[in-house]
C-alpha cells in the first residue's frame, strides 16, 4: 500500500477539465505522486480519447469503487443525482487499498507550482488537514450583499455537527484538494455507520456533505492526529469573486506566493464543458448574461 497518491473522479462533461489538471501534474508533480483518475466504466474510451494512454496516470471505474463497500448494492450510482454519486464515490475511494491517504483532486483544480509529499504528509507520515472557519469568505459574501452563501454553508456545519452531537465552532474545508486519510474514513465507517446499519451512500447527502463529514469523523474518532493547515488552492467559489479579485490585481502569478494551484469553479466557468450542452438555448444566454452582469457588479 502506497503512503500518498492524488485522485480525482471525473464524468464525460470534465474531461477537457481533466487533461488541464493532469497538464499541471506532469510540469509541477516534483515527486512523482501517483496519479489515479476514476470515472464510469461506459465512459473509459472517451477519457483515453480525450487523455491518451494510462502512462501518467492510472484508471480505475467508479464500479470497481461501488463494489468495494459489501453493504452497497451495485448500481447504487444510477439511484441518485450525479452530484451525490460523485461525493460517495471519491470519499469511498480508500477502499480499493491503494494507499494510506490520498489528495482527492477535482477536475477542475490546476496546479500552478511544485509540489511534493511535504505539501501534503507530516514528518510522522500522517496527512494535514485543511481545517478553518471560513471567516474571509464568509465576509467577503457579505461585504457583496451575497448573504445566502453565508447562510446556507453555516447551515451544513450545524447540520452535519448535529449528527455528532459536537458543540462548537463550525470547521470548514469547502473545496478540494482535501487531504484524506483511510483511517479516519475507517473510523466514521466502523464507529458511526455500522452500529446504524448505514453506509456512506445513506448518510452522504446535500444537506451532509463529504468535506463535514470527514472533519467531524476526524474531530470526534481521532484516528489520526490533527495537523491543521489552511486551503492548499485559491478557490474562485463564484463569478462575482473571481470579477472582484481580479479587478483589486489578483493573478496566478500573485497567488503562487500563497496557494499551490487555484480553481475556477465549473458551476460558473463553463467555457471548457465538453460535448454538446444539454441545457436549453434560452438557459445558456441566460446564464451568460448574470457573468457579465456580475462583471459590472465588480466595479460597485
Amino acid at each position: 500500500m502506497k503512503d500518498l497518491v492524488l485522485y480525482c473522479k471525473s464524468y464525460r462533461r470534465d474531461f477537457l477539465r481533466l487533461k488541464r489538471l493532469l497538464n499541471s501534474i506532469k510540469k509541477y508533480n516534483v515527486d512523482q505522486i501517483p496519479f489515479y483518475i476514476s470515472c464510469p466504466q461506459e465512459q473509459y474510451a472517451e477519457l483515453i480519447k480525450i487523455m491518451g494512454s494510462e502512462e501518467s496516470f492510472h484508471w480505475v471505474s467508479d464500479e470497481a469503487i461501488i463494489a468495494s463497500n459489501p453493504r452497497v448494492a451495485a448500481g447504487i450510482e444510477k439511484t441518485r443525482s450525479g452530484g451525490l454519486s460523485q461525493q460517495a464515490i471519491k470519499s469511498e475511494f480508500w477502499r480499493l487499498g491503494i494507499s494510506e491517504n490520498y489528495v482527492c483532486l477535482d477536475s477542475d483544480c490546476i496546479f500552478i507550482k511544485d509540489f511534493g509529499v511535504s505539501d501534503f504528509l507530516a514528518s510522522d507520515g500522517n496527512p494535514y488537514t485543511v481545517i478553518y472557519q471560513n471567516k474571509e469568505f464568509f465576509q467577503l459574501a457579505i461585504n457583496r450583499g451575497e448573504n445566502q452563501v453565508t447562510t446556507n454553508l453555516k447551515k451544513e456545519g450545524d447540520l452535519v455537527k448535529a449528527l455528532f452531537d459536537r458543540k462548537g465552532p463550525n470547521y470548514y474545508c469547502p473545496c478540494p484538494p482535501f487531504i484524506w486519510s483511510a483511517k479516519v474514513w475507517r473510523s466514521l465507517d466502523e464507529s458511526y455507520l455500522q452500529p446504524r446499519n448505514m453506509s456512506f451512500w445513506d448518510i452522504s447527502t446535500g444537506a451532509h456533505p463529504e468535506s463535514l463529514l470527514y472533519l467531524e469523523a476526524l474531530l470526534n474518532f481521532r484516528a489520526i492526529p490533527l495537523y491543521p493547515i489552511e486551503q492548499l488552492f485559491r478557490i474562485y467559489y463564484y463569478s462575482w469573486q473571481y470579477y472582484l479579485l481580479k479587478r483589486v490585481g489578483e493573478n496566478q502569478e500573485k497567488i503562487a506566493e500563497n496557494y499551490l494551484g487555484v480553481i475556477y469553479q465549473s458551476n460558473w466557468d463553463s467555457g471548457m464543458d465538453y460535448g454538446v450542452s444539454q441545457k436549453p438555448f434560452l438557459s445558456r444566454i441566460l446564464k451568460k448574461i448574470k457573468s457579465f452582469l456580475r462583471y459590472l457588479q465588480s466595479f460597485t
